[in-house]
């Protein structure tokens, strides 16, 4: 059998600045690295939708993961530039507290599996976009959907896995369980973003890596951010647990109806095998994920139980703010991605 090599997919570009503040930040990682004063900054409106602030975040959080071509990997731990972050970082997290109120801690004795169940019953669940997806979307609408999700999905699993190491017993061995499948079982044509590859090129949409970084709007990178927030962080490895735990016990229906959606506008099973995936695995991911994972570590670490169902809250808000996102911009006959003038005029 002949030897198949994984070529090697060229880093992202720096994408196009959106203000002052990634104006300044891509001059100087154009640079080799070197000492600089971070700047100021101030959101000027709600962090969620700044577009300086969001970019700029997500180009710092990148270097840990892929970087950027031309940007010199040793910025990735840049004193100067860890200090513009947390400054940033700061911002964001006031944010977010503004947006998802910390819920209360689960009453003694509730098994967490109850608590995060308890929680995903009582949020609104928003306006019904898998629903449209299924039912009403053309093909331009679902393309789209699956640009926004690009950012995330073509490094799906990436955020979470940085909680392997924070983790013992019980919820390590869960989480491992559950980022086993992510990545395909160490068969690379069943990794879930080798999955949304193949669903991008159905689309005759661009599947390299960050191709559309420039088009998604500011809500679209807080999202990725909040995971790499989390995930970077070993004080936030409840949240983490209680963000994937989430994401796991509400996909399974959501998918089914985006490869019924997808089919509906003529894609194979190629192009869907992406979401039917996640109708399985999903399924099974939820016990693990509620029981096992989320449920071990509020055992081992009960202080921090609380912070597991902040996670969680976090993941479903910005999923239900991402979905008004996109049906309030279709009802109105726009683009939920970025207009290009305003991509030209770096806004």
């Amino acid at each position: 059998m002949a030897q198949v090599f994984d070529q090697r997919e060229p880093a992202m570009k720096l994408p196009t600045p959106r203000g002052p503040l990634t104006t300044l930040l891509f001059e100087e990682l154009a640079s080799p690295p070197h000492r600089f004063d971070p700047p100021s900054f101030s959101p000027r409106g709600p962090a969620l939708y700044d577009e300086d602030l969001q970019l700029a975040l997500f180009a710092c959080y990148e270097l840990h993961y892929r970087g950027f071509d031309g940007v010199d990997d040793a910025w990735e731990w840049n004193p100067s530039l860890l200090a513009l972050r947390q400054d940033l970082e700061r911002i964001f997290e006031e944010g977010l507290r503004r947006v998802v109120p910390l819920p209360p801690s689960p009453p003694s004795g509730t098994p967490m599996r109850h608590a995060l169940a308890d929680l995903v019953a009582a949020t609104d669940g928003g306006p019904g976009l898998a629903a449209f997806l299924a039912r009403k979307a053309d093909l331009e609408q679902f393309r789209e959907f699956v640009v926004h999700r690009s950012v995330y999905h073509l490094k799906e699993a990436d955020p979470h896995t940085w909680a392997i190491p924070r983790l013992h017993g019980r919820a390590k061995a869960a989480l491992v369980e559950i980022q086993t499948d992510e990545y395909g079982g160490g068969r690379l044509d069943r990794m879930h973003s080798e999955l949304f590859r193949a669903t991008m090129r159905a689309l005759d949409l661009d599947d390299s890596y960050g191709a559309h970084l420039d088009r998604v709007p500011a809500l679209t990178l807080a999202i990725g951010n909040t995971m790499s927030l989390f995930g970077l962080h070993r004080r936030h490895r409840g949240a983490l647990l209680g963000h994937l735990a989430a994401f796991e016990m509400t996909s399974s229906l959501p998918n089914l109806t985006y490869a019924r959606g997808l089919r509906r506008l003529g894609g194979d099973d190629a192009a869907c095998r992406f979401y039917d995936e996640h109708v399985q695995a999903d399924a099974a991911h939820e016990q693990i994920a509620a029981h096992d994972m989320c449920g071990g570590f509020a055992a081992a670490e009960p202080a921090l139980a609380q912070d597991v169902l902040y996670g969680a809250a976090c993941g479903l808000t910005l999923d239900r703010l991402f979905a008004e996102h996109l049906m309030d911009s279709w009802r109105h006959g726009a683009t939920s991605l970025r207009r290009a003038d305003l991509m030209a005029a770096g806004r």
